[in-house]
């Protein structure tokens, strides 16, 4: 098929429906009222998306500029000039020397591409760069490239004009394909964030959350209320300075979706390999790198993450805490957002069970809590879906282009001076702390209230900071995890006003679906902390006893449990026979059959440790009555009946507090461990403690 043949079989039919040319809703008609000319039918651009080898925010720049009506004929007869426009001037697959003659013919062309430079030290000259025409020597004048820097470090999208010199041509080493001119791809105005902050007034917040997601081309009503708070804070690294962002998840959920379609000022470093002369400066030439050029830097794969140099990850740490890097003697400041994307191989449960949340991060990262305190938000990538074609919207939104210009300017801008004194952080949040939750909350502010004269609702600002809170404790989570100790206070907390009650925030994965509530468990049942060991930490679990009338004995439901698991239940059993007077009275337990499942909540699985509580689970069971509620048991008990000490205490406490525990019972040898015990978690919990499994049963049944 020959290159005409291809155009004419991909034009658009003038008799097709344009998008899906369904009624327009209420948003629809509230968006196309306020902003006409900057709005677009978000699903027109997906005509061109697989046709052409541009990102979405370039169709959508001439869709701006011809479809931007909400007349049909009108819509139909922009496509036709885009139409024209993009099959004109981009370079397709097998296409490359067809342009290159028409240029080499005519003179000159212009086509739609990537362009960048780089500096020729032999010849002391500029080249540009071409990749969709394999050009890579094409002559450019140092103004244009002065003019537009940013085509240095890896440079954007233009329309560009291309020359041919044959006199050139014909010189030894000559190079006869020039840059003469290049428009960058803009559509938006100098004043547009105040145009559009001007049309924000009109709509109520969750309308312009909604017109939000389908300016970046998700449809809302298609999605959970959890999915659209993590896609909004997606957002927040193009509104931030210096906001370090993670987002780990399922493949298919669009993690790298922003950072490559719909902005300009953002950059993709694909499979996570970079230069420290890319990124930060070049010695050399003292040229700036992507984090001083684009807002938002973005490592795709960041289990591939590395660098040309062996410091590399130190400078980027670096750079993540002060903003700033060295040439030489010379400290150079940036302020473009890191953020780092990438896939777990299992889901989430299973990845807290095998590790820890960070564990796809490269070696050099991983395990390294002082990295992970530069980071500011952890997304919760789980709770995006896997996207398909019924995510995306056929509604109106921002042009792309409009969109990412509002959010660069925005940086410029802080929402901090309007809440202050208005919210109010608990005692658990360390400076660090205080900067990881600030920041995404100022951006999330910022991108509800683009116009800094309306006054930020309450509601809006509670929301702004449980999500701040929720996405820095999930970095403090995976610290606490590995296990050190300055960063064991994760109860992170805030309170509204002056007067407002206290609110705890957690986060959902950590919880697992399970919490320990104030009513009483049936009899049988009771929570349990595994005190843990040299090769795991403490961990919840949750014990379930059945009884029925049968010959006697213990029996499992569990398949297979784990030796110290079955090790804790065996001692258990044997000091429910041997104290069954003073346990459970008249109820033999050679005359019950009890069917015992122990449930692991927290990644650490192998029971170790759990006989006491047990215990109490067998003997509640044997009773038939509850245990009292909100509370969790602590100790392993041996054959002879004695407890066991506890070396960890503090961390159990602070684990019953974390887990909604009200109260905890746990052997009074543990007393003198508890000193360490913070203020704030010691009035937040009632420690009960028992000499030996009689008293520690009196204590735990329900009055």
């Amino acid at each position: 098929m020959s290159a005409t043949d291809h155009e004419a079989t991909t034009a658009v039919d003038a008799t097709a429906p344009v998008g899906n040319e369904q009624p327009l809703d209420e948003l629809d008609l509230l968006a196309t009222s306020l902003y006409e000319t900057y709005v677009v039918q978000k699903d027109l651009a997906g005509r061109f998306k697989k046709q052409y080898p541009v990102p979405t925010y370039v169709g959508e720049f001439l869709l701006g500029k011809y479809c931007s009506s909400t007349d049909p004929e009108e819509v139909r007869e922009g496509l036709r000039i885009v139409e024209k426009q993009l099959r004109d001037r981009t370079v397709r697959a097998g296409t490359q020397e067809l342009f290159k003659s028409r240029a080499r013919e005519q003179g000159s062309i212009r086509v739609i591409d990537l362009i960048s430079a780089r500096l020729d030290a032999k010849t002391d000259s500029y080249l540009a760069r071409l990749p969709s025409l394999n050009l890579s020597d094409a002559r450019i004048e140092p103004e244009i490239v002065s003019a537009n820097d940013r085509m240095l470090t890896g440079g954007f999208y233009a329309e560009v004009t291309l020359s041919y010199d044959a006199v050139i041509a014909q010189e030894r080493n000559g190079r006869p394909f020039g840059i003469d001119k290049i428009v960058p791809i803009q559509l938006s105005k100098r004043n547009i964030l105040e145009r559009i902050s001007e049309g924000r007034r009109q709509f109520t917040t969750e309308q312009w959350k909604a017109f939000l997601l389908r300016s970046v081309g998700f449809e809302p009503s298609t999605l959970t209320q959890r999915a659209q708070d993590v896609l909004l804070l997606r957002m927040t690294p193009f509104v931030e300075r210096g906001l370090n962002m993670v987002e780990l998840g399922p493949r298919g959920t669009g993690k790298s979706h922003l950072f490559q379609q719909v902005s300009p000022y953002a950059h993709l470093v694909s499979g996570g390999k970079a230069t420290v002369a890319q990124m930060f400066v070049n010695n050399a030439t003292g040229a700036r790198g992507l984090v001083a050029q684009y807002d938002v830097v973005c490592f795709d794969e960041v289990s591939g993450v590395s660098f040309d140099q062996k410091d590399g990850v130190n400078i980027l740490k670096g750079y993540m805490e002060s903003g700033e890097f060295s040439r030489g003697k010379e400290s150079i400041r940036a302020d473009g957002s890191i953020v780092l994307v990438g896939n777990f191989e299992v889901d989430v449960e299973t990845q807290q069970r095998i590790g820890h949340l960070f564990g796809p991060l490269p070696k050099e990262m991983r395990d390294d809590t002082a990295f992970m305190d530069r980071i500011h938000a952890y997304l919760p990538g789980w709770d995006v879906p896997k996207l398909n074609s019924g995510y995306f919207t056929t509604h109106y939104g921002l042009v792309s282009d409009v969109v990412s210009e509002c959010w660069t300017k925005l940086r410029e801008e802080t929402r901090l001076p309007a809440i202050e004194g208005r919210v109010h952080y608990g005692g658990a949040l360390s400076g660090r702390d205080y900067t990881g939750v600030t920041k995404p909350a100022n951006a999330l502010l910022k991108l509800l209230y683009p116009d800094p004269t309306m006054r930020i609702a309450d509601q809006d600002l509670e929301w702004s900071v449980r999500l701040a809170l929720e996405c820095r404790r999930r970095v403090k989570e995976q610290q606490k995890r590995i296990g050190s100790a300055e960063f064991r206070n994760t109860q992170f907390s805030y309170q509204l006003g002056p007067d407002g009650i206290e609110q705890f925030v957690s986060t959902p994965e950590l919880q697992g679906g399970e919490g320990i509530g104030t009513d009483p468990l049936p009899p049988g049942q009771v929570w349990a902390i595994s005190p843990g060991g040299a090769d795991e930490g403490i961990g919840l679990y949750r014990i379930d006893v059945a009884e029925r009338p049968g010959s006697g004995g213990v029996k499992w439901t569990n398949v297979n449990p784990a030796q110290p698991m079955r090790e804790s239940l065996n001692f258990a059993a044997q000091n429910l026979i041997s104290r069954a007077k003073q346990l459970v009275g008249d109820r033999n337990p050679s005359e019950h059959e009890l069917m015992v499942q122990m449930r692991a909540v927290d990644p650490p699985k192998s029971g170790s440790g759990l006989g006491l509580p047990a215990l109490l689970a067998l003997a509640s069971a044997l009773l038939g009555k509850s245990l009292k509620g909100g509370l969790i048991c602590v100790g392993q008990i041996n054959l002879g009946g004695a407890i066991d000490p506890i070396h960890n205490a503090v961390g159990i406490a602070e684990l019953a507090v974390e887990k909604g525990a009200t109260t905890l019972l746990m052997p009074v040898g543990s007393r003198r461990h508890l000193i360490e015990l913070s203020d704030e978690m010691a009035a937040k919990l009632n420690v009960v403690y028992y000499v030996d499994a009689q008293d520690a049963l009196l204590k735990a049944l329900l009055d």
